[in-house]
């Protein structure tokens, strides 16, 4: 599970093996242990993992991933060999 980018307390993983139906996605670490996962196509939160986002943090959450999504697509790509 390489770690892609490290921002503040947020770190941009992509998992090695995910299930087939899953759509490409990026897990984000927050220092307090929250886990949750970006759509890499929208952009967006995955469901239900929004709603274990603390207060706060979604604008900073998606702002970061915007920042590093390129390289972030790119190594899924290498991993997982499909867009």
């Amino acid at each position: 599970m390489p770690t892609v980018a490290r921002e503040g307390e947020f770190e941009f993983v992509v998992h090695t093996r995910e299930q087939a139906f899953e759509p490409p996605h990026v897990h984000v670490r927050l220092s307090d242990g929250t886990d949750v996962r970006i759509e890499l196509a929208g952009g967006t939160l995955m469901r239900p993992d929004e709603l274990k986002v603390p207060p706060g943090k979604r604008r900073a959450i998606l702002a970061a991933y915007k920042r590093h999504a390129a390289e972030i697509l790119k190594v899924w790509s290498q991993i997982h060999g499909r867009r």
